[in-house]
């Protein structure tokens, strides 16, 4: 895992984040009434999967109000929102592997668009498994330290306390990484003592990463990603490009 990557792939991430709130907060939405509808229940303390999508919208800074009345309106009676998960393997430009997760209400259409995505910038879409196998799903916290005021080995001890698996300091930040099963605990406990993410989700973490050299792999890898990530079908895009 290289965190340098990681943290290149946060940047990109949060900055568009903030250019679109509105879409990031969104797709958050969406995942918590998925949550709620699948768990049986509005309260995360009873739902894993709710209490892992909670840590995430706190993560892209949703309020509070909003996650709640969001998680109002999937036990709401007359509730028609109907979304299926759904993923999709493929290879980008000179073999990436990239993971698209997404909640669709009409299958077709979002296979339709994110087959266009890769054939449009030299990928291609494969069958289901083709590269999974090769990614660790885990839990991964971001904590932003961009101004050098958190102590490495505090933070260390505090994720491990938390019941984190790994820890990982790079450049400004630290990585903490965590059984999905144990993300929400984890998120808390850390939550309680003060922290800040900078992103927090349950993620496909490659096991190696490829780097490009071409200028235009370099060009098409990072408009795939960003055709991808603009689908509002799209909820996460993960793929092992190793980026400066």
């Amino acid at each position: 895992m290289s965190g340098h990557s990681k943290w290149h792939n946060i940047q990109k991430t949060k900055g568009a984040a903030d250019a679109k709130r509105s879409q990031a907060f969104t797709k958050v939405a969406r995942e918590i009434i998925v949550a709620v509808k699948t768990g049986g229940s509005g309260d995360p303390a009873n739902n894993s999967r709710l209490a892992t999508v909670i840590a995430k919208a706190k993560a892209v800074n949703m309020p509070n109000d909003n996650i709640k009345r969001t998680i109002e309106r999937a036990l709401g009676a007359g509730n028609g929102d109907n979304y299926e998960s759904v993923t999709y393997e493929g290879y980008g430009p000179s073999g990436v592997a990239v993971i698209v997760e997404a909640l669709t209400d009409n299958r077709n259409r979002t296979a339709s668009d994110v087959r266009h995505a890769f054939d449009k910038f030299g990928g291609n879409m494969g069958a289901t498994g083709c590269v999974s196998w090769s990614f660790d799903r885990k839990g991964v916290i971001v904590i932003d330290n961009e101004d050098g005021d958190l102590e490495e080995d505090t933070v260390m001890m505090d994720a491990l306390e938390a019941g984190a698996e790994d820890f990982r300091p790079s450049e400004d930040i630290f990585e903490v990484y965590t059984d999905p099963d144990a993300f929400p605990a984890v998120c808390e406990g850390l939550e309680k003592k003060g922290y800040v993410f900078a992103s927090a989700g349950v993620e496909m973490v490659p096991q190696n990463y490829i780097k490009l050299t071409d200028e235009g792999d370099l060009k098409n890898m990072e408009k795939l990603i960003d055709m991808l990530e603009d689908n509002d079908d799209v909820q996460n895009v993960f793929h092992n490009w190793e980026q400066d």
